[in-house]
């Protein structure tokens, strides 16, 4: 099995880079889907989460109402760091047993993670990081575009996240996607391409 990380900031495309590679015939685990599992109801996070923040983040259903959540942690560094303690560790156990899944194969097994950072990298034994890049302006632009949003979000979004260059200096394989769809699906050609010559020579025996 090779384990390989996927980033990139917001409006970079990389769920579209997610899709293509899946189409190749990668694995995918997504580190946000994981995100909601962990805090649904008999989660790992679920009643921490209620313990530390109150029985007022329920909705009518007995789930956790994340945009609630958001807005309790929101400008609280304090609060966001219990959020972040209690969810992020049931999520990267949860990561790591999906993966382990795949020991064993010969698969490849891209995990989806927004905010990778260089632990990921040792905790998930990643044996390569792609990040999607693009300059913040066409993201930006794509954002308000594409997605509605108002430039005054969508800058305060970029500007929450890691920042271009950092994720650029972490990265082993870079994915482009400024251009069109076929330019970015000749670019997830690319870098598929790479990804089956280090799983071969990862696994090929020593001379």
């Amino acid at each position: 099995m090779l384990a390989v990380g996927l980033t990139g900031g917001i409006g970079a495309g990389k769920s579209s880079v997610a899709r293509l590679l899946v189409e190749h015939g990668a694995h995918l685990i997504d580190a946000d889907l994981v995100a909601r599992e962990v805090v649904e109801p008999g989660g790992p996070a679920y009643q921490p989460m209620i313990d530390r923040f109150g029985p007022e983040i329920l909705d009518p259903d007995g789930r956790i109402d994340r945009p609630r959540v958001a807005a309790l942690v929101f400008g609280h560094p304090d609060a966001l760091a219990d959020l972040n303690a209690i969810t992020h560790p049931a999520i990267g156990v949860e990561m790591i047993e999906r993966k382990e899944r795949f020991a064993g194969t010969d698969d490849i097994v891209v995990l989806d993670i927004p905010l990778l950072r260089e632990i990921h990298r040792e905790m998930l034994g990643l044996a390569a990081v792609v990040v999607v890049d693009l300059s913040t302006e066409l993201a930006l632009e794509r954002l308000v575009g594409q997605r509605g949003m108002s430039e005054e979000d969508a800058r305060a979004r970029i500007g929450s996240q890691t920042d271009r260059q950092t994720r650029l200096d972490g990265a082993d394989l870079v994915i482009d996607n400024s251009g069109d769809r076929e330019h970015l699906r000749a670019e997830v050609d690319r870098v598929w391409s790479s990804l089956l010559d280090l799983r071969d020579a990862s696994s090929a025996p020593p001379a």
